[in-house]
């Protein structure tokens, strides 16, 4: 299962604990509260997460819902959160520092056979793991580093007929 890997860590995080608010994740996992704010939200959405009964105030605290969704119905929570995370920033990039406007989104068809498209997801996968660890461990980021969506769809594109 592709997983988005901020959402996975938030519903990590909430697998371990009771409930969970975005200050909370902020602290375990590094990066600032809004991030989490949002994807808390987007996965309450989703029906992953529900507020904690009985809690007010800014702090709000989540926990998983008592009627999450199976796996497989995950795997296409994170398309349409993707997408729309995609969608946000195309429009809100010209506010972003000028370093951080330009992504590297791109799309091709090449000819692969299954072996081949299996060894080319091994290698974006083999090539994410290479900075994964910073998602959880804040010190080994550089200064300048901030969170990027890595998104790869490695699908054949069958014959309509």
């Amino acid at each position: 299962m592709d997983n988005h890997p901020v959402r996975e860590a938030l519903l990590e995080l909430l697998r371990t604990r009771a409930e969970l608010t975005s200050a909370d994740a902020a602290r375990e996992l590094g990066g600032n509260t809004g991030l989490y704010s949002f994807h808390l939200r987007k996965l309450a959405e989703q029906g992953l997460v529900e507020d904690v009964p009985g809690s007010t105030g800014r702090a709000r605290p989540w926990r998983l819902s008592t009627g999450a969704p199976v796996p497989a119905e995950l795997g296409e929570l994170n398309r349409r959160l993707e997408d729309e995370s995609y969608q946000r920033w195309q429009e809100n990039r010209a506010h972003a520092p000028a370093a951080w406007r330009q992504d590297e989104a791109f799309s091709e068809v090449v000819y692969l056979t299954p072996d081949e498209m299996a060894a080319m997801g091994d290698a974006i996968r083999s090539m994410i793991t290479l900075f994964r660890h910073r998602e959880t461990l804040p010190a080994a980021r550089p200064s300048d580093a901030a969170p990027v969506a890595v998104v790869a769809r490695l699908f054949p594109m069958l014959d309509p007929s």
